[in-house]
């Protein structure tokens, strides 16, 4: 019994955290108190077959131009299914991995949307596996697909832009603010971004972002000014171009980032305030305003134009005066 409440352990050691797990063997221990299992089959061993498979799966994402924390997800969540489910991916049929999601979601209490993300990992391991004759059928194809309520995600409205930067503190959330909204870059690609960087000439830099994928952004003349200020401030020699307000100003994290944003929303009476939002704004009203989408595209780094359009709210004004000059008549 106790090499059975192991093995359950085992499977579930990538699900739950270290307390849920003490708590789950104490739970197990005290439910089969007194009773004996009877082995009527070979014992169950560990199947380790797919790691031939997984690996290579990993090396044709990272040849893709995938980003290594994106294919160090795809490794963590990959690895989780197939050491529970403890079969050749041959074998391996839609309701094993029902069974796993089904468990994952109630047990992590994760939203539709992470069980979405977790699913499209999946759908791309199988999917290679069929495309490459290593398994007969794709199981993902009878895998249920997941629902995920559709929420209309603001960007920020202009008031909402001057309270948050008349609640800065300093010359640099000043700076901070302006850049991201300008730039509209991610908080992960702003994190990496060097003083030396900036070509102030041209008011531009160029930014790399997923996929190691390049592009030029811009910055604006407003950006221009609290950049300038902030930099000339500064007393530190460290290269990045946000740095910690305390010793040793070292290079402000994506974390950091997001709690300077949120603490300045908090303090405007703004709800929601993140880094991504001022993205989200900057494609909306370069949209909205008139911007090309094509070149919105290029400036957002994306390769679909359906990505750059999932960030766009529409104008509800710019429709009503669309519609009167093309169909009033």
């Amino acid at each position: 019994m106790e090499a059975k409440i192991m093995d359950v352990l085992r499977r579930m050691q990538l699900i739950l955290d270290e307390v849920q797990l003490r708590e789950l063997k104490e739970v197990l221990q005290m439910t089969f108190t007194g009773c004996r299992v009877i082995q009527e089959t070979d014992l169950q061993v560990v199947d380790r077959s797919w790691e031939v498979d997984l690996e290579e799966f990993l090396m044709s994402k990272a040849l893709e131009g995938k980003a290594s924390k994106t294919v160090k997800q795809y490794r963590y969540e990959l690895v989780r299914l197939l050491t529970y489910i403890n079969k050749p991916v041959k074998n391996i049929d839609s309701g094993d991995i029902s069974g796993f999601m089904r468990a994952y979601k109630m047990i992590r209490k994760v939203a539709n949307q992470t069980l979405k993300n977790v699913r499209a990992v999946y759908s791309s391991f199988f999917g290679w596996l069929r495309d490459r004759d290593r398994i007969r059928r794709n199981p993902m194809v009878l895998v249920e697909s997941i629902k995920v309520e559709k929420k209309i995600r603001k960007p920020y409205t202009d008031e909402e832009r001057e309270r948050m930067l008349r609640k800065c503190s300093s010359l640099r959330d000043k700076a901070l603010l302006e850049f991201l909204y300008s730039t509209a870059v991610r908080v992960s690609e702003l994190s990496e971004i060097n003083r030396e960087d900036i070509r102030y000439a041209n008011k531009e830099l160029i930014v790399y972002g997923k996929g190691a994928k390049e592009r030029t952004v811009y910055i604006n003349e407003r950006t221009n000014m609290y950049l300038k200020e902030y930099l000339e401030s500064r007393k530190d020699n460290d290269p990045a171009l946000f740095v910690g307000s305390k010793k040793p100003n070292s290079r402000l994290t994506k974390t950091g980032i997001e709690d300077i944003i949120r603490r300045i929303g908090e303090k405007a009476g703004v709800e929601n305030a993140h880094p991504h939002r001022f993205r989200r704004t900057a494609l909306t009203n370069a949209l909205n305003r008139g911007m090309p989408l094509q070149e919105a595209m290029i400036f957002a780094g994306h390769a679909k134009s359906e990505t750059t359009m999932r960030y766009c709210t529409v104008n509800q004004e710019g429709v009503r005066y669309h519609h009167f000059k093309y169909l009033s008549a």
